[in-house]
């Protein structure tokens, strides 16, 4: 939503969703504001516990019965296996996405890929739709008057129009903007340590088409998981940021991450949505 300042200022129940690539400090925020009572919705514990919480049991399963002593104990439903989901641990839903390539390296097929990534597109889009609910929630159950909406790094990515219209009519959209400085640390992790990710399927089909041409591989197969996630990520954040750039016109306000390090308490990261609110008004 839009707001004025002034309307900003004097809104009860503040409900703020931060949105952008993972690393600009999304959680870090979300988690301080928990401390000044704030209700903390993440998306990514939503999809892992809500939506994918069964998908990520069956690939868990699915390891597990390779494995000949664990097998038998779980055919004779003898041992259990749950997911240990936190907000601050997300490594199911992580380690379910999975990377694309060499089966021995841990890498899935293209099908497989494609399939996971479709179904988190979908527990996605579900989890945002959520939020007017657990607003409600908040206030009406818990008796919080604050709500912080903590969007994965792949919302801009869903291409569910509807998502950004509901998430609008709901909440201040703010879009965390990383520096250039921050943009470079952001790849330099991604190079250290290569998670998986979420690719629209277009965005897939042409970075891997490039992909296997410059490396001179004829199939999926052949690929090192790691070093398609290290070469695809810089690559994903430059089309991302247009998509960001475009929802945060639209719908909300834009901050950079050098603005969100230097908030370190509440009355901060109020004041830095008012200066964006501001500085939008002046465009």
């Amino acid at each position: 939503m839009k707001l004025s300042t002034h309307a900003f200022r004097t809104w009860k129940h503040k409900s703020i969703t931060l949105l952008g690539m993972s690393g600009v400090g999304k959680t870090q925020l979300a988690q301080m504001l928990r401390r000044y009572d704030w209700f903390h919705y993440s998306g990514d514990y939503r999809i892992g516990t809500r939506y994918l919480d069964e998908p990520i049991l069956d690939n868990i399963k699915r390891q597990a019965m390779q494995v000949p002593f664990l097998r038998d104990l779980l055919r004779t439903d003898s041992i259990y296996i749950v997911n240990n989901i936190t907000v601050d641990n997300l490594n199911p839903v992580s380690s379910f996405l999975g990377k694309l390539g060499n089966p021995e390296q841990s890498g899935l097929s293209l099908p497989e890929f494609k399939r996971r990534q479709e179904l988190h597109r979908q527990a996605e889009i579900a989890a945002m739709k959520d939020v007017p609910e657990f607003i409600h929630k908040a206030h009406e159950i818990y008796g919080y008057e604050r709500v912080i909406i903590d969007g994965g790094g792949s919302v801009s990515e869903l291409d569910d129009p509807a998502v950004m219209r509901l998430l609008a009519e709901h909440t201040l959209i703010l879009y965390i903007q990383a520096s250039r400085n921050d943009e470079q640390e952001l790849i330099r992790r991604a190079e250290a340590d290569p998670k998986p990710l979420y690719y629209r399927e277009a965005f897939l089909d042409e970075q891997l088409a490039i992909y296997l041409a410059e490396r001179g591989l004829d199939y999926v197969a052949q690929i090192d998981p790691d070093d398609f996630v290290r070469w695809t990520f810089p690559r994903l954040f430059c089309a991302r940021i247009p998509r960001y750039e475009a929802i945060a016109r639209e719908f909300g306000y834009t901050v950079t991450t050098d603005e969100l390090w230097a908030v370190k308490n509440e009355a901060d990261f109020l004041a830095l949505i008012e200066r964006a609110i501001a500085r939008s008004d002046t465009v």
